[in-house]
């Protein structure tokens, strides 16, 4: 495993974003770990955030593309903390642009906040975590009615590894539907292989217990 990857996994814990236990989701699902992304509020957070995601578009989509698109509300920082730290790793300039959840009608009117998407624009849409692509729904008719714009794919933090509406994983989904790439900083599997039975600020976060309870949930919901 790369050793960004390694570092976010520690830092979602230390960021106490990641955790372990006994969580009922949004779904209904009851699920031993829970992510929450809105636990990243420092300043340092942010930045070390922007950089673990600019690592991962990197190494999935390069250098080539024009736009990081951040859905309301919390693509929004992420979509800016990222553009800051490409532009300091890898010396390029990425627009962000973001929609408003309604549009606007004076000043900077309209329903993007940003820079503009235009023809020919080729564009990474960036967010926390996609369980069943509700989000992608909402976003990808947005984007698309700004003009002849390629999206190159999806960049999320963490892949849970779940099945969305069908048998495929959300992420899965999401290519099928929408032809474009749906790729995560790190994957559920990483987690467990990274943390189980290892120390992490002083203590095993995945033992034993836990390594089962994960086991029973990809048994039930996990992508066979």
């Amino acid at each position: 495993m790369e050793q960004y990857k390694e570092e976010f996994i520690q830092f979602m814990v230390e960021s106490k974003v990641l955790k372990f236990g006994d969580f009922t989701l949004k779904s209904g699902r009851k699920s031993p770990f829970f992510m929450n992304a809105g636990a990243y509020v420092t300043g340092s957070q942010l930045s070390r955030l922007g950089q673990y995601y600019a690592r991962a578009i990197h190494a999935h989509y390069g250098e080539d593309f024009d736009v990081l698109f951040g859905p309301a509300y919390k693509g929004i920082p992420l979509s800016v903390a990222t553009v800051i730290a490409f532009s300091q790793l890898y010396g390029k300039d990425i627009k962000y642009c973001s929609n408003r959840k309604e549009a606007k009608d004076h000043g900077d009117a309209g329903i993007l906040l940003g820079s503009p998407i235009k023809d020919g624009d080729r564009v990474v849409i960036i967010e926390d975590v996609t369980t069943s692509g509700k989000s992608i729904e909402e976003t990808f008719p947005i984007i698309k009615a700004q003009g002849n714009v390629e999206i190159k794919g999806l960049i999320v933090s963490l892949n849970r590894m779940e099945r969305g509406k069908g048998n495929k994983s959300a992420l899965e989904e999401i290519k099928d539907l929408y032809g474009f790439e749906a790729n995560a900083i790190v994957s559920m599997a990483d987690v467990v292989e990274y943390l189980y039975n290892r120390e992490c600020q002083g203590q095993v976060v995945i033992d034993d217990t836990i390594k089962g309870a994960i086991d029973a949930y990809y048994q039930q919901y996990g992508v066979h």
